[in-house]
């Protein structure tokens, strides 16, 4: 037995075209109470998300975050709350209802003063199994010597994309009045482009929407990701997304072997620029491009799981750190991958690493955020 009471709630939509900002585009979402006799109160959440190209290879990842108005401050769902076939990860479109239970633990208790944001980022799965790690973990510098070369990894995801501005503005809009994530440089309009306003919320200098976020420290990265409900890649994760494992479909299947297990770039061994195609930003103006290039401008060249702008464009943050005996109790510095529109051709490699530490804001850096398999 149970017994039902529908609310309506406040909804604030997430629906930007994927030219524009890279959130997939979610219509139509409804949020309603169901109280229930026996299960407690549980929110029912609906939406619908129609993007046709969503499969099991290239997932949507959907969160959804909330607010008490008129607190404004906004929390994440958490994914253990949650039950359903619209949250996660998301490999088919049409219609998406997700449940979402223990409401008793929030600070509400009223669902019609909620407001709930629904927003998706389109991922790549790369499957289980063993890849050819070229590079050292750590750059080589573990002062530990404990961390070894790791060949085989479990299924994770990988954002198609590296995170853009507009993404970004929309973090630095729900937190930034608190000073998180933003400073000064990010006005640039050549190198960045966000605008920032007195009521603490910020906005994205126009046709800036689609080029990567820039001038973020790691702990800008990780906070943004965290507000997601994702992580960094670990350089492994990053550079088997990169050059592909010894069999793309996985270790289990083993239907579809890489022919070339130790390529240097995601396209193969052709340098960017050989026989005068330009296959990512580098360098110079003879890609197109005398800066960063908006996400996805170089999409022919993606890697076997089809993920953009791994070679240039933004070299990208990943989890992993090294540390020198001047750094020991200290967060030391990060890894850094994949090259920029400041590298040489040959620096757009897979196996060319450089190191920075956390702190460093740059014109050059940015990133994409990863999901392993589990919830």
């Amino acid at each position: 037995m149970f017994r039902r009471i529908w609310l309506c709630v406040s909804v604030i939509l997430i629906s930007c075209n994927a030219s524009y900002a890279n959130w997939m585009k979610i219509n139509n979402v409804e949020v309603k109470k169901d109280q229930t006799v026996l299960g407690g109160a549980k929110i029912v959440i609906e939406y619908d998300i129609a993007d046709p190209t969503i499969s099991p290879e290239s997932p949507a990842y959907v969160f959804i975050r909330y607010s008490k108005a008129p607190e404004k401050n906004w929390r994440l769902v958490p994914m253990t709350s949650l039950r359903g076939n619209g949250f996660d990860i998301v490999e088919t479109p049409g219609h998406k209802k997700v449940v979402w239970w223990g409401t008793g633990e929030t600070s509400f208790s009223d669902v019609a003063d909620v407001q709930v944001r629904v927003r998706g980022i389109r991922m790549v799965r790369i499957p289980a199994g063993r890849f050819v790690m070229k590079s050292l973990p750590g750059g080589g510098y573990d002062e530990s010597k404990k961390i070894k070369r790791s060949s085989d990894l479990p299924l994770f995801y990988l954002a198609k994309y590296e995170t853009t501005i507009a993404m970004y503005v929309d973090y630095l809009s729900e937190v930034g009045g608190k000073g998180a994530g933003w400073n000064e440089r990010m006005a640039s309009k050549d190198r960045c482009g966000i605008v920032r306003h007195d009521n603490n919320t910020c906005s994205v200098v126009p046709g800036r929407e689609n080029y990567p976020i820039t001038y973020v420290s790691w702990y800008d990265a990780a906070s943004f990701l965290h507000w997601c409900g994702l992580r960094l890649p670990t350089e492994a994760e990053w550079e088997k997304s990169f050059r592909g494992g010894v069999y793309l479909d996985g270790d289990e299947a083993k239907k579809r072997p890489n022919p070339m297990p130790e390529q240097r770039y995601p396209w193969g061994n052709e340098s960017p620029n050989a026989g005068g195609v330009y296959r990512c930003n580098y360098d110079g103006e003879e890609d197109g491009f005398p800066g960063t290039a908006p996400v996805g401008s170089f999409e022919k060249f993606n890697s076997h799981y089809g993920a953009c702008d791994m070679a240039g464009n933004v070299a990208e943050w990943t989890l992993d750190w090294y540390s020198t005996s001047y750094h020991v109790g200290l967060d030391g510095f990060r890894m850094v991958r994949g090259g920029s529109w400041l590298a040489a051709p040959s620096g757009c490699d897979g196996i060319t690493g450089a190191t920075q530490m956390p702190l460093k804001e740059s014109s050059i850096m940015g990133f994409r955020g990863a999901k392993g398999s589990g919830k």
